[in-house]
């Protein structure tokens, strides 16, 4: 799965989305967190913090 990151938004198989979630929706048809469903960290989070 390849999805480009643009200064406002992101662009997957040619269409362009406001959020990750929105991707993660189209792909599994239902409601994700976008940064969990592409295995990210959330912004402002760092690792072993919680």
């Amino acid at each position: 799965m390849f999805v480009r990151v643009l200064p406002k938004g992101f662009e997957f198989e040619g269409e362009v989305y406001r959020s990750l979630s929105a991707i993660a929706a189209k792909v599994t048809g239902s409601h994700w967190n976008g940064f969990r469903f592409f295995g990210l960290h959330e912004p402002g989070i760092t690792e072993g913090k919680v």
